[in-house]
Formats: structure tokens, C-alpha cells, sequence
């Protein structure tokens, strides 16, 4: 899985009674943990849809790390086993679907990025309330079935799942800030450095070096998301100086961590610029 960050709390989850969710295709619930929390790798018998306000989400399914914050969710298939890490205080919204109520067009085979809009926001709330008559509920499901659409951008790290190199993700996973040399990861290993650039290109489809770049990014939208000045995050990630984590930042995600994050503090409620991931659908 991933090394558990010091303070988080673990929780495991624990399933819903079927009988009490069986009559909704659509249920829906919200927790805010005060702390930040973890859960342990498990996976449910209905698809899952999370999204998060005031902080960010991150979810490690096998070899590839979900990051996503305000405006997104993550769309987790039936039965894929899945871990995830929720930062403190933010509010952590999920939503249940019944497989056999849901139709083909959202049966993804593997995690999604969706795009969580305002008005699908709205009838996820709506539909949080177990007391909706049947016809209620009825409409606001089908509107959901609607609207709900993968976003344009899916953001998915993309881990190399090769024996050969294995350890210097898991290592970079634990310290985004571990500043070693190609040369010194190779010493590390004892391979060559040639052969870490090759599996790192043919499994990841990046360099090591924007493999590393990317993943810092990743854990940077954590940190801003939580506060962080840029000048704390740069030096918490292993940047030299606060211009260089922000060009990296920018030639990942598009935008500068400043006007990525006062964006989406101008935006209209439910409205969110779109974190920018490694992998275009």
C-alpha cells in the first residue's frame, strides 16, 4: 500500500447493511473527518463515487495513485480493491450504486475521474435524504444517470510495476523529496541507470525525471490544499528554490499553484478548476 503518514488515523470499512441500502440504486452519505484518515485497502459490492470539499482525496488502486480535489471525484467500480487517504477536516461525500440499477454506459471496467458539476452535486445531496418518496427518488436518480460524465482529464499516477524499479517508486511514495541521482538509485539497486530509464519510459510512459516531477506535483495539491504556503511546499518537496516547484508545478497542471488555487476560490459554489493530472482520457 503506502507508508502511513504520521498523526493519520487508520479506519477499515465497514460494510452497509445490504438490507438497509437494497431498495436505492443511489445511496449517498457524508462524513468530515478531523483528522487525517486513511482506509485500509478494501473494496465494495456496489460502485462507488467519491468526492471531497475543503481538501483532497488520494486512493492507491494496484499500481496507479489517484489525486483529486474540489470539482472532482473518483468513480470506484464494484468489487476493485482500493486504499485511500482523506485530508484533515475535509468533507468526504460518497455515493453507492446498485450494478444492477446502473446503466452499461457507466459500467467502467477501472477507476474513473468524474466531474463533479454543481447540479450533480445537488442531486447527490438530495438523494442523501432516505426519507425522498419513491417517485422523488425515482427522478433524481435518472437525472443523475444523466449528467453524471468522466471528466476530460483523468488523474491517475501511473506506478511502474516492474520488480526492477519498484523500490524507488515505493521510496519516492514515502519521500517526495528524496533528491538522489538517477546514478545513486542505480548504485542503490545495482543495476544500470539506463536500464531504470527504460522501465520507468515503457511502464509509465514518462522519464524518471518527469516521472518524479509528476509525483511531487501529486503530493503538492495535497499540501497546498491543506495551506502550505508555496515557498513551505517547494521546500517540503525537495525544490531548491520556490521557481523551480512552481515551473514544474505549471508544466504539469497547466497553471501556477497560485492562480490554480485562487481560481477555485472565485468560483461559484460547486464550481472548481480541474486538477491536472498526468494521463488525458
Amino acid at each position: 500500500m503506502w507508508r502511513q503518514e504520521a498523526g493519520a488515523v487508520v479506519r477499515r470499512v465497514e460494510p452497509f447493511p445490504e438490507q438497509a441500502i437494497a431498495p436505492f440504486a443511489i445511496f449517498a452519505g457524508l462524513q468530515i473527518p478531523r483528522v487525517p484518515t486513511e482506509w485500509a485497502p478494501h473494496s465494495h459490492p456496489r460502485h462507488e463515487l467519491v468526492w471531497v470539499r475543503g481538501g483532497t482525496l488520494t486512493s492507491r488502486v494496484a499500481d496507479r495513485v489517484f489525486t483529486v480535489s474540489e470539482g472532482y471525484g473518483l468513480w470506484m467500480p464494484a468489487g476493485v480493491v482500493h486504499g485511500g487517504r482523506a485530508t484533515a477536516g475535509a468533507e468526504f461525500h460518497e455515493a453507492f450504486f446498485a450494478p444492477d440499477r446502473t446503466p452499461a454506459a457507466l459500467a467502467f471496467d477501472e477507476p474513473r475521474a468524474i466531474a463533479m458539476t454543481p447540479l450533480l452535486e445537488s442531486l447527490l445531496t438530495h438523494l442523501s435524504d432516505t426519507d425522498l418518496d419513491a417517485a422523488a427518488r425515482a427522478r433524481a436518480e435518472s437525472v443523475v444517470f444523466d449528467v453524471l460524465q468522466p471528466s476530460e482529464r483523468q488523474f491517475a499516477l501511473q506506478l511502474p510495476g516492474d520488480s526492477r524499479v519498484d523500490a524507488i517508486a515505493e521510496a519516492l511514495l514515502d519521500d517526495p523529496a528524496d533528491s538522489r541521482s538517477l546514478e545513486e538509485w542505480a548504485r542503490w539497486l545495482g543495476i544500470s541507470d539506463r536500464t531504470i530509464t527504460r522501465a520507468f519510459r515503457h511502464a509509465t510512459g514518462l522519464s524518471f525525471a518527469q516521472w518524479r516531477q509528476a509525483l511531487r506535483v501529486h503530493r503538492a495539491l495535497t499540501l497546498l490544499s491543506e495551506g502550505f504556503e508555496v515557498a513551505t511546499v517547494s521546500e517540503v518537496l525537495g525544490y531548491a528554490q520556490p521557481s523551480t516547484f512552481i515551473a514544474a508545478f505549471r508544466r504539469i497542471t497547466g497553471t501556477t499553484p497560485g492562480a490554480f488555487f485562487d481560481a477555485a476560490d472565485d468560483a461559484p459554489e460547486g464550481v472548481r478548476n480541474p486538477v491536472s493530472g498526468v494521463q488525458n482520457s
